[in-house]
């Protein structure tokens, strides 16, 4: 079968386009054709091998995993002897980066409780857009963020793979959701319901008067004091994505500042959780959140992806096609 591999750390130009032995599935397993798969900024952090303590994890001096991916659709293939779940033929989605990766390939074994059914309406390119982002919104907003109906909540990066989650989540929670995004942006975040929309190349969030129960920053780029600035008594700024600062910022001074009054500063790491991807399953079946698509690329394509999605200019999510027939 053929997969995007890469053997060393680096830049995309790293990974190559290669022959690989088809993998066979373990008792607990299942063997899915992949149709489509999906670009997140985990894959150029572990393609750089940056920031270093990831290495630790993920490999010291080569990759761990040399077939990135963590987000896939596909349909099954086979399935181990345990297996009762799935049988071959059925449409499923899942996110792969607890059970190392592999989305980047034509075919991937991965334990069943990784998998969900793909609801019937979605394609194969759109349940292969949602795993990761939807789960780290999720995570961000419920659990760190502790949303309740009736909120104030800013979410800062609202355009991107997770943001657009983020936005979808909060308003089907109850929320009052201000997004801030970039102008040419503003129109596909309005799209996903957000009451206000704030053009950050005009208007300032942290400048507006406004305040906030809660934060989100999928992708922020302000600093923490900012954040802080807008956020209530009781309020809760939950660090979900961004530059190093912003990582550094939420580890460090957060903890310290979260001492200093009722304001709570929290740092968001992502943890895969089949029972949450069941979750999101059964909101895209009521379609009350719909996973968005910014543009696809071809497997040999992958390079090219990442670069598209580092340099940041993608609404909404970049998704990887097999060539795969449906």
């Amino acid at each position: 079968m053929k997969a995007m591999v890469y053997t060393q750390y680096g830049p995309p130009d790293v990974l190559r386009l290669e022959e690989i032995a088809m993998p066979t599935p373990g008792n607990d397993e299942v063997l899915v054709r992949v149709y489509a798969a999906s670009a997140n900024a985990s894959d150029w952090h572990l393609l750089r091998g940056v920031p270093f303590p990831v290495r630790f994890v993920y490999g010291l001096f080569r990759p761990k995993y040399p077939v990135l991916g963590a987000d896939m659709a596909g349909r099954v293939e086979a399935v181990g002897a345990s297996v009762t779940r799935f049988r071959p033929g059925d449409a499923v989605f899942g996110d792969l980066s607890a059970y190392g990766f592999g989305g980047y390939a034509e075919y991937v074994c991965v334990k069943a409780e990784a998998l969900v059914r793909k609801p019937d309406h979605l394609s194969f390119a759109e349940a292969a857009a949602v795993p990761s982002a939807a789960l780290t919104a999720l995570q961000g907003l419920r659990d760190k963020g502790k949303l309740q109906p009736g909120q104030n909540v800013l979410i800062h990066g609202a355009s991107g793979g997770v943001g657009s989650f983020a936005v979808q989540f909060a308003k089907a929670f109850g929320a009052e959701v201000t997004a801030v995004c970039s102008t040419r942006k503003m129109a596909v975040v309005r799209s996903l319901g957000a009451d206000h929309v704030i053009d950050y190349n005009r208007e300032d969030f942290a400048r507006t008067g406004r305040k906030y129960n809660l934060i989100f920053a999928a992708n922020g780029n302000r600093s923490i004091f900012d954040y802080r600035r807008v956020l209530l008594p009781n309020g809760i700024y939950v660090m979900g994505g961004g530059a190093g600062r912003q990582m550094v910022q939420a580890m460090t001074p957060g903890p310290l500042l979260t001492l200093l009054d009722s304001r709570e500063h929290v740092n968001l790491l992502m943890k895969p959780n089949p029972a949450d991807l069941a979750f999101i399953g059964g909101l895209l079946e009521s379609r009350k959140i719909v996973p968005i698509i910014d543009r696809c690329f071809p497997l040999d394509a992958v390079p090219e992806a990442i670069r598209y999605l580092e340099a940041g200019q993608a609404a909404g999510k970049v998704v990887i096609t097999t060539g795969a027939t449906v």
